[in-house]
């Protein structure tokens, strides 16, 4: 009995293979921001129920003796019957609410930043996995299989450098769900969810965030005020989660919603009549939503997966105000269309060249990457608001990087935030200029009356 995900288990064997095979550099922190994190995106298969197994299966990696190369610990892992016919799944964390943190609340991979006692990123990885989710990630529990691309994490405009982010790989091997400690102080909940569900169109929706206020702090004077007073709520793209599997930490603060009882009154009782029983029961469980840095580290990883139709499910951020939206479209507007040929030129040289020969086109594309011309360095773009990157510098050899790396999202972004920020100026001196006129006319009126 067939279910389904073969064809994306196997596609996830050779992105595993390719993304060992072929590891992203590593971008050196800018001199004013000498802050380094590492994340962990945990992958695990989920059994399905006509091909569950047998017995309880030890670690493929250990049974290797460190013997076995990385490309036959993936065989004969992926060679198993329940791994052939399983779900793959991600796991994500919701952090903690903790006053003062930026990203209190919001959904997140296991990881934290650098210690000075740590060897490299990749310990660190491993070190914050085992402090926040309790998940082993050593050679006899896991695959390290390597890392996707690092990131400067910047300011809401991208103008100060605040670290580099790290993103590593890793294949548990064991076929039941692993054993987790949360850490209260910075882990409210773990889920497990699948990689169909990230890749589905109809789980894709929006996000609107506040950031006018963290906008405005970059800013002084007039234009700080104006940028308080007039910028509305932001839209990001996002994916809204759906869990296979949860665990909750039920130690921290808020497990147990606190609040005023139910209203027995008259007032409350009509208030239950007139919108129904759950008026009187404010406490509402949010949605799980994947957006922001976190988003864009798991775009990296996904368009690596067909159909890499990141381009058709992305959305470009803009505000909900009506003027600030249209002044972002317009300004934007031939930005987005030379994007929309850039990817579907890239779609179509990638599809020739594979389909001649998949493996040589691909060693190809990837020595036309810039850090291999010659010792040319690849500068690190800027992670704008919200955290979302644009990945790296492109230039002239972008599509063959697309065909050999996939990174679609960050590609799209490249170059969008300096739009963003002069739309939100001009959309501001429209209005000054709207009130201004407004102000002259009632003037005159208010005169010729006199």
């Amino acid at each position: 009995m067939e279910t389904g995900t073969e064809a994306l288990i196997s596609h996830l064997r050779d992105v595993l293979l390719e993304l060992a095979a072929n590891p992203y550099p590593e971008v050196a922190c800018p001199p004013s921001a000498p802050r380094r994190a590492s994340v962990a995106l945990i992958l695990r298969i989920q059994p399905n129920y006509s091909h569950w197994p047998a017995r309880r299966r030890s670690s493929v990696a250990s049974n290797s003796g460190h013997k076995l190369s990385f490309k036959d610990i993936i065989d004969t892992f992926f060679e198993q019957d329940w791994v052939k016919h399983g779900d793959p799944e991600l796991l994500f964390i919701k952090r903690a609410t903790r006053v003062g943190d930026k990203w209190t609340g919001h959904v997140a991979l296991p990881g934290g930043k650098r210690d000075p006692e740590d060897e490299d990123d990749q310990v660190t990885a491993v070190r914050e996995a085992m402090e926040e989710v309790g998940i082993d990630l050593s050679f006899s529990h896991a695959i390290a299989v390597g890392n996707l691309p690092q990131r400067i994490v910047t300011t809401s405009w991208g103008k100060v450098p605040l670290m580099v982010l790290c993103p590593y790989v890793y294949l548990l091997t064991s076929s039941e769900y692993p054993a987790q400690r949360l850490q209260p102080t910075e882990v409210a909940s773990t889920h497990w969810v699948s990689l169909r569900a990230l890749l589905s169109p109809v789980l894709r929706t929006y996000e609107y965030a506040d950031v006018s206020n963290r906008l405005a702090k970059s800013e002084l004077g007039i234009k700080r005020w104006f940028l308080q007073a007039m910028l509305s709520k932001m839209m990001f793209a996002a994916i809204r989660l759906v869990p296979s599997e949860s665990t909750y930490c039920s130690s921290i603060p808020g497990f147990v919603p606190e609040g005023p009882a139910p209203n027995s009154s008259p007032i409350g009782k009509l208030k239950e009549l007139l919108t129904g029983p759950e008026a009187n029961y404010p406490v509402r469980q949010q949605p799980l939503l994947l957006w922001g840095l976190t988003l864009g580290v798991i775009s990296d990883f996904l368009e690596h997966i067909p159909p890499h139709n990141a381009l058709e499910l992305w959305t470009y951020p803009t505000f909900t105000n009506w003027d600030v939206r249209f002044a972002m479209w317009a300004m934007s507007y031939r930005f987005r269309k030379q994007k929309v040929l850039d990817m579907s030129s890239t779609e179509g040289i990638a599809t020739t060249r594979l389909a001649q020969d998949d493996v040589d086109a691909t060693k190809t594309a990837k020595q036309d990457l810039p850090d291999s011309e010659g010792g040319e360095v690849e500068e690190p773009g800027e992670v704008g608001i919200a955290g979302l990157g644009v990945g790296r510098n492109w230039g002239k050899a972008g599509r063959a990087k697309l065909a050999a790396r996939g990174a679609a999202v960050n590609s799209m972004l490249e170059g969008y935030y300096p739009i963003v920020r002069k739309a939100v100026a001009t959309a501001l001196v429209g209005r000054i200029a709207i009130v201004s006129l407004l102000v002259a006319y009632l003037w005159g009126r208010h005169r010729r009356r006199g």
